[in-house]
This record gives C-alpha cells, structure tokens and sequence, in this order.
C-alpha cells in the first residue's frame, strides 16, 4: 500500500477484494531457502545471496501469479528476505510495490524500544513501501506506538501465535 492509503481504506479493500473474490485467503510469501535450493542463506557470498534474491523474488511472484484470482491479500515474510541482505531487502521492496493494487501485509513482527521501533517503522513504511505490518507487543506501548503515527498505514498486532 505505498499509495497512502488510510487504514480504514485498508480495510475496506481487503473486504472489497475479498467479497469480489468471494474469498478471506491471505497468501503468505515465505521463500524458505529450500524453496530455492539453497542449505543456508548465511553460507552465500554476495553473488550468491543476489542469485538467491532473485529466485526469492521469482518464487513469490510464481506464487502470487497462480493465487491471484483467489487471495483477498499477500504476507509477505520480511525475515527470509532480509537473510539475504541488501539484495534481498531490494527484492522484499520490489515484491511490495508489485502487490500496490493487492492489500499486502509485511509480516515483521516488529517491536522493540521506542527509537528501535521508531527506526523499524520508518524502514517497513517509508523505505519498504508496506501499507500494514505485523507487530508484537510484548515490550509495551512503546514498541507499537511508532507504527501507530502514520494514520495512513494499518498495523496488525500479534495477540496469539499457534507456538507452543
């Protein structure tokens, strides 16, 4: 959602989407690394986490591609992307401004002290692009209050995850 978008009209093109749709699927994007033939994202040079990027980007594409009449929205997972360093942020970025017309939520679950917090948000909405992002509360009001200041961005916050 780098459009601007108000959170309120977030969700109502979730619903939009999802009742054009007839559907509530939201797709997760998550390029494990043996999705892509890849034992290990740290082992990589930086050729090879540019490759992996790439594929990375390819496999959520091939993803959406074969989902795209049936998902009401995408989450993509920041953590695999980022694994892959500069290379993979860059194809997390590019992933997210492909998916403007789709609502998209960046599953980062963010949340640590407020300036920690604060730098987070600025790296998900401002440089990333995302409209709506995962958080956690765990370390208090402050750890989500610096994704709440861009009314033009929606945040979902974790309550219950299926951990153990």
């Amino acid at each position: 959602m780098s459009d601007g978008q108000k959170p309120e009209q977030f969700f109502a093109r979730v619903e939009a989407r999802a009742r054009r749709l007839d559907t509530l699927l939201c797709v997760g994007l998550d390029p494990h690394p043996a999705d892509l033939d890849v034992e290990d994202y740290a082992a990589l040079g930086d050729h090879g986490r540019d490759v992996a990027a790439y594929e990375a980007l390819e496999f959520c594409r091939n993803i959406i591609e074969q989902t795209r009449d049936v998902a009401a929205a995408y989450k993509p997972n920041s953590a695999f992307f980022e694994a892959l360093g500069a290379s993979g942020f860059k194809a997390l970025q590019t992933l997210i401004r492909e998916l403007h017309d789709i609502p998209t939520i960046l599953d980062a679950k963010r949340g640590d002290i407020g300036s920690t917090s604060a730098a987070y948000a600025t790296a998900a909405f401002s440089i990333q692009g995302a409209g709506s992002i995962t958080v956690q509360p765990y370390l208090g009001w402050e750890a989500i209050a610096p994704f709440l200041t861009d009314r033009s961005k929606s945040v979902f916050v974790l309550c219950r995850t299926t951990n153990e």
